[in-house]
């Protein structure tokens, strides 16, 4: 089995400057741009104004949220992946989940579309006690996924080289992890055609008390 660090030093090589114009270039499902639009309303209706977005790639969303009147700082394990945020006039770093240098509860939100897919499920833990460490009390945090059935490992098929490791996991398993760490605020799937998973869209929130 891949450790964290493994996994971490593949998907930088697998997320290079090639693929990440690629995805530069790729339109935003229909779906993804609903979800991202609920989120800002909500942060818009709770007062929220600082956002953090986790696993930005190419920084399209971060360049959304920024629009919208939010201060954003954004992250990415791709060297290649940051420029692109920064040619964006975004404040981008390259960091992954486990070191992220930032002071704790920092952050109103935080936004992580699917990029926690790529967490090693005996290492989701520890990323999310990180994560909630960067919110402040009542902070919102949108996390978004494939899964609906257990399955960790690359993709066979996978055009990233090398292949990237994925980690999918059923509803119930999600909805019982993320309730150690988080309120959950909603919970949704949405079905995704020419996939075998369902996309899982929740809004949890850090306790406004310990």
């Amino acid at each position: 089995m891949e450790t964290y660090e493994q996994v971490i030093a593949s998907l930088r090589l697998s997320y290079n400057e090639k693929m990440a114009t690629q995805r530069d270039q790729t339109e935003k499902d229909v779906w993804k741009v609903e979800e991202r639009q609920h989120f800002l309303a909500l942060l818009h209706q709770e007062g929220k104004t600082t956002l953090l977005e986790v696993g930005a790639g190419t920084g399209v969303d971060s360049l959304f949220f920024q629009n919208n009147g939010l201060d954003v700082i954004c992250t990415d394990l791709s060297p290649d992946m940051v420029n692109l945020c920064r040619e964006k006039g975004l404040k981008a770093y390259v960091m992954d989940f486990l070191h992220m240098d930032f002071p704790s509860a920092l952050f109103d939100a935080i936004y992580a579309l699917n990029c926690l897919l790529h967490v090693p499920t005996r290492d989701l833990p520890t990323v999310l006690g990180k994560l909630k460490e960067l919110l402040r009390p009542g902070g919102l945090f949108f996390l978004g996924v494939y899964g609906g059935q257990e399955e960790e490992g690359p993709h066979e098929g996978d055009p990233h080289v090398p292949p990237r490791f994925f980690v999918h996991h059923t509803d119930e398993f999600m909805q019982h992890t993320l309730a150690q760490f988080f309120e959950i605020v909603s919970f949704r799937t949405i079905p995704v055609s020419n996939r075998k998973w369902h996309f899982q869209a929740f809004v949890l929130r850090k306790a406004y008390r310990a």
